[in-house]
């Protein structure tokens, strides 16, 4: 056996590098592409002697082998990774790799992230000495009931995968392993190698074979016989059938598997989050986003339907308006998902586990005569016009100075083009998002709402641009990002800046966390602590009207930003669209910064949201809230179907 001396640094990294995902179109063409093409580092003593070393010794002698790049925080890795992944549909992510202890740990809110949303990232935690010759170490937690315990572990329950390398001749199987669950499709999310400091120098003689290019094929299971048999049946059965289509229609690559499906049935469909772009906006049988931040025309047709055909979704809480979405009380599920776990939510007695793009052509070949009828396509029509009538007069300048966000959303939506991509994650932006942005490509809209992190928007952003810049695609990612989000991590721009990575980031200043503002006020806790005030020491909190004095366009253009800012007046909404415009013209990276109006809401889509509120209080404004908790409350399910 031929072998190559190396340390476990080494080894990995150059394994890493040969490794190829290979998928297959649904016209057949066969897609192959480096499952994982790049790593992001942050050096500290635990890593810089190991992974360091080893991507300088390949960066001297192979750059185009693993290419490096920085960051500025490590949860921040994380969060590229996964907009990459979202843009390659799962076929490729960045690895990142991080010091012991505080270095770590902070990757590990973007682990939670990758796996919530069921998208690949490999984080390469560097541990303690697994020899414990330098014990503790700097930077070592230490609990005196379990000695090798270290936060490294802490990535166990957000992990999809997690292994540590003890000795250096684990690094083969785990190696291995790792890269099976970062590229199945069922249980992809965050995979996480933990590497000893004093173990990543360890040299050992490594078989060339490990090293050696492997691919990987992405996994379309076809649905098995019976259980499609029971969906057929059930579809045929239905008066008013519903879709609810998530990300899983975009990770199969099978959109235009469903748009055959709908046009072919006249079937409507309601979107997750995840699922934006699966249709465009204008197609007749799109009935937008459905559930808590759904459209009033998706939820209106999802409260009556007798069969709610699920593909690729998790049916998070939002895309069941808490339960409370599918009021027939003879609703039935068909769950078509990958994943079993997701499949057999709900307690379906259908589920079918298979790929959504094999699941969508055989519901397409059995249900080629079937179409709704007249009445219900009537209803679809009428509904689709009520609200995109509803969009357009949100859309429309009002002419204060201060506008509201769907106006400045409208303005966005105008000055962008149809492939452009919309990335956001956390506050009222992506409920206003889903009710009313109006997405004209597949990858046009990429909404982290699994986990709705709070900062993911800049670093995602970047990723997604990055993903996009690697399949040699210029089109421009439009980060909207309030300035409650902007505050937790905004320190990106830089390296968009470094690298000259061109992103439109458009700021919205609320001056406060908007959404939880107005959840606040809807449970009874009148927006307490949602002002960015300054602090009253007579009354104890920040409640009161001294707008504190920051300029978060001055921060933007401290990073190296080109910066413009839209002063408050009644041609604001104008002013933004042609900032936009000018951005796009640009071959940098943009800041655009302009004021809101943050209580002026986007339109009532009848969703709903549980958020307990106390079933006691001396408060008025929480006993109204309680009891109006009560009458939604009575509306949920337990969608046994």
């Amino acid at each position: 056996m031929t072998t190559r001396r190396m340390t476990v640094s080494q080894a990995l990294v150059e394994f890493l590098a040969n490794q190829w995902t290979v998928d297959r179109a649904a016209d057949g063409t066969e897609i192959r592409e480096r499952t994982i093409p790049g790593m992001f580092g942050i050096f500290g003593h635990g890593n810089v002697a190991g992974v360091g070393q080893a991507l300088k010794q390949f960066n001297v002698e192979n750059p185009d082998l693993m290419p490096y790049y920085q960051a500025r925080n490590e949860q921040a890795m994380v969060h590229q990774a996964v907009g990459y992944a979202r843009m390659h549909r799962r076929r490729g992510c960045y690895a990142s790799a991080a010091s012991v202890g505080p270095g770590a740990s902070n990757m590990l809110t973007g682990a939670a992230l990758a796996t919530t949303n069921r998208l690949p990232a490999l984080l390469l935690p560097s541990d303690t000495f697994a020899t414990r010759v330098a014990d503790p170490v700097l930077q070592q937690l230490e609990q005196p009931h379990d000695i090798g315990l270290t936060v490294n572990d802490a990535f166990r329950p957000v992990s999809k995968f997690f292994d540590r390398v003890q000795r250096p001749e684990q690094l083969f199987s785990i190696a291995l392993a790792a890269m099976r669950v970062l590229t199945d499709p069922a249980e992809t999310g965050a995979v996480t190698i933990a590497l000893p400091e004093d173990v990543q120098a360890e040299a050992m003689d490594v078989p060339v074979e490990f090293l050696q290019p492997r691919e990987w094929r992405i996994r379309r299971p076809r649905p098995d016989r019976d259980a499609i048999s029971l969906a057929i049946e059930a579809i045929r059965a239905a008066k008013r059938p519903f879709i609810v289509a998530g990300g899983g229609v975009l990770y199969s690559d099978a959109e235009e598997q469903l748009r055959e499906l709908v046009e072919e049935t006249g079937i409507p469909v309601g979107t997750s989050q995840a699922g934006g772009g699966v249709l465009a906006w204008d197609h007749p049988q799109n009935l937008g986003g459905v559930g808590a931040t759904g459209t009033l025309a998706a939820n209106r047709l999802a409260a009556e339907a007798d069969v709610i055909i699920g593909i690729g979704t998790r049916y998070s809480d939002f895309t069941t308006a808490s339960r409370t979405a599918f009021q027939n009380p003879d609703v039935k599920f068909v769950n078509i998902n990958v994943a079993s776990f997701d499949a057999y939510k709900h307690g379906t007695q259908i589920p079918v586990i298979a790929d959504a793009r094999e699941a969508i052509l055989e519901l397409h070949d059995a249900l080629s005569e079937l179409r709704v009828d007249a009445d219900y396509a009537k209803r679809i029509a009428a509904e689709k016009a009520e609200w995109d009538a509803t969009v357009d007069e949100a859309f429309a300048p009002s002419g204060l100075a201060l506008p509201g966000q769907p106006e400045i959303i409208g303005a966005v939506q105008r000055a962008s083009a149809p492939e452009d991509v919309i990335v956001q994650a956390a506050g009222s932006l992506p409920g206003d998002l889903h009710k009313l942005w109006r997405v004209r490509d597949a990858l046009g809209y990429h909404v982290e709402y699994a986990y709705s992190c709070m900062g993911y928007e800049i670093a995602g952003g970047l990723g997604a641009k990055r993903g996009l810049v690697a399949a040699g695609d210029d089109r421009d990612v439009i980060v909207m990002v309030g300035d409650g989000s902007y505050l937790m991590l905004n320190t990106e721009l830089v390296t968009a800046v470094a690298e000259g990575i061109k992103l439109i980031v458009i700021l919205i200043q609320n001056h406060g966390y908007a959404s939880i503002g107005h959840l606040s006020e809807t449970v009874g806790s009148e927006r307490f602590g949602t002002w960015y005030r300054e602090y009253d020491a007579d009354a104890k909190n920040f409640q009161g009207d001294q707008v504190l004095p920051v300029d978060l366009a001055m921060n933007a253009r401290s990073y190296g930003m080109d910066v413009i800012e839209i002063e408050p007046g009644a041609s604001a909404i104008d002013d933004l669209g042609a900032a936009i415009a000018a951005a796009k013209a640009s071959d940098r990276s943009t800041f655009i910064h302009i004021n809101s109006d943050p209580l002026i809401y986007a339109p009532d889509g009848a969703g709903w949201w549980d958020v307990p509120v106390p079933q006691v209080s001396t408060l008025e404004s929480t006993q109204r809230a309680r009891a109006e908790y009560e009458e939604q409350q009575a509306a949920q399910k337990p969608l046994l179907g």
